[in-house]
């Protein structure tokens, strides 16, 4: 799973799944949001006060003893599927070898009894692996394995339909979890795993109907794989990849070495909603190579404080910024309860910069500088036919790409104190650019083309938004540093309906 991170030098209380039949995924046809209004945001603080599991075993489960080094996984193999374990009080392991791990049945239900803890004892790589469906973990704290990079410790074949509430998964090496189809994490505390707090990747087909609610994501990254691998682009709080349909809402997602969530190519159909994003040294959401989401009703600070801080100390011009849109765009040809990325009602407060939507004119199907090797866009299905003559004419042309387009910002709150951030330049951008295209020699993309369609061709537009403090715009290309009324005015002709207070970002 050798995916890369795209450079731009290179080319709170779960709510409830009514609430997602309620409210659709669009906003209102003609409905216009209250500009500025600030969303309504409880905190996930799941892993200081976690939910006490049954103390004592329900009717006809099976129990397991914390003295017996084993007992879970053996357990588990000699009963039939659909059986109900329940764990004491304790902490339970494994057999030593390190690929000891227990392997559920169909249906299989795992309830941890107060203070119950299945520990690694950093000898075991993974807790709970296979294929089977329809498995529940529930009041557990599953610790100190040693999954490698890019694995994960719990469902570590992504299984489908798993379901992980009121668990604690912390302090393990690679991911924490994986996820599968249909998979639901809810009310869990994912804590200072060494990679990822959960890694949404499946390594036969893709994801989809993927729930993340009411989790406190915190602390991941404790390897600090960045900086071990030079853009590798596998870190985070959460990464999802090819994930077709996912709800993210009510999380509590702070403290990551690097960015809060994000989703990296070929995702598509994904609400981000009712979240609390802050205080992550990267970004708290990029959204890469992917398709269609709605972003509001997040509460967004203090993000991006450490990276932003030493792209911008090493000379860099490019705009990193909080919400960082990377060739992703709305696209209706592909099935979705959205058509466009729409960000809205969301407050920005005091982060490094704010939304930047970028796309490399070097960066498509079959071209050397997609980092997402192999992958091409969901709309061509033959990598190889992106090639000449064929690409420099319609349909490749366009369906070669991953486009930045079709992304509705509006009604949001921006506000921006420098002497909170700390900060006298380049944290105070927002941005709509591309690179100059230059490789490889036979792109048809090479020059301005695509900085000129992202700026104006594509349908990305800013509108009714408040701004506090001493925001800066960036368009077309880095050196392209405006006002707000360069901004509003020709030929750019951003934020209509907005407001702007330089002095109130206090």
């Amino acid at each position: 799973m050798e995916i890369k991170r795209q450079h731009w030098a290179l080319a709170a209380v779960p709510l409830t799944l009514a609430l997602l039949a309620a409210t659709g995924c669009e906003s209102t046809p003609g409905a216009r949001a209250m500009p500025g209004a600030a969303p309504s945001t409880p905190v996930a603080r799941v892993c200081a006060k976690p939910a006490a599991g049954p103390a004592k075993a329900p009717a006809g489960a099976v129990t397991v003893d914390p003295a017996v080094v084993g007992d879970l996984a053996a357990k588990t193999k000699s009963s039939p599927p659909n059986t109900t374990f329940w764990l004491r009080p304790g902490k339970h392991r494994l057999d030593p070898d390190r690929y000891a791990q227990v392997i559920p049945k169909e249906g299989n239900r795992y309830l941890g009894a107060p203070g119950a803890v299945l520990d690694g004892r950093k000898k075991n790589q993974y807790a709970f692996g296979g294929t089977a469906r329809n498995v529940t973990i529930r009041y557990l704290t599953v610790q100190r394995f040693v999954a490698p990079r890019d694995e994960g410790v719990v469902n570590h074949d992504s299984a489908d339909e798993w379901v992980i509430e009121h668990a604690t998964i912390q302090h393990n090496s690679g991911a924490g979890l994986m996820a599968g189809a249909r998979q639901r994490v809810r009310a869990s505390c994912l804590r200072d795993n060494g990679q990822y707090g959960m890694n949404a990747y499946k390594g036969t087909g893709r994801i989809s109907g993927l729930v993340v609610e009411g989790n406190e994501i915190v602390g991941n990254n404790t390897d600090d794989w960045e900086q071990r691998r030079k853009g590798c682009g596998c870190t985070g709080g959460i990464k999802f990849w090819a994930v077709n349909g996912a709800d993210v809402r009510g999380n509590w997602v702070h403290d990551n070495r690097g960015t809060g969530l994000w989703a990296d190519t070929n995702n598509n159909d994904f609400r981000i909603e009712d979240n609390v994003l802050e205080e992550n040294d990267g970004a708290a959401l990029i959204y890469e190579t992917s398709y269609n989401a709605v972003i509001r009703n997040n509460m967004i600070r203090r993000n991006n404080w450490v990276e932003g801080r030493r792209e911008a100390e090493r000379g860099d011009n490019f705009p990193f910024a909080t919400i960082y849109l990377s060739e992703s765009g709305g696209e209706p040809r592909i099935r979705a309860r959205t058509d466009k990325i729409e960000i809205y009602r969301n407050v920005l407060e005091n982060n490094w910069s704010g939304i930047t939507l970028w796309e490399n004119a070097d960066r498509f199907c079959n071209s050397p500088a997609n980092t997402s090797s192999g992958d091409c866009t969901l709309l061509v299905k033959n990598t190889d036919s992106c090639a000449q003559p064929a690409i420099a004419t319609a349909p490749l042309y366009a369906d070669c790409r991953w486009k930045t387009q079709r992304v509705d910002i509006h009604g949001n709150r921006f506000v921006l104190d420098k002497s909170v951030v700390n900060c006298t330049v380049k944290c105070d951008r927002m941005a709509v650019l591309a690179n100059y295209g230059t490789y490889p020699d036979w792109s048809p993309y090479q020059g301005e083309r695509v900085a000129e369609a992202i700026t104006s061709k594509q349908h990305n537009r800013w509108h009714d938004n408040v701004y506090l403090g001493p925001w800066k715009f960036v368009a077309h290309d880095p050196s392209r540093i405006l006002n707000s009324g360069q901004w509003q005015g020709a030929p750019y002709q951003q934020d209509a309906g907005s407001t702007f207070r330089a002095g109130g970002g206090g």
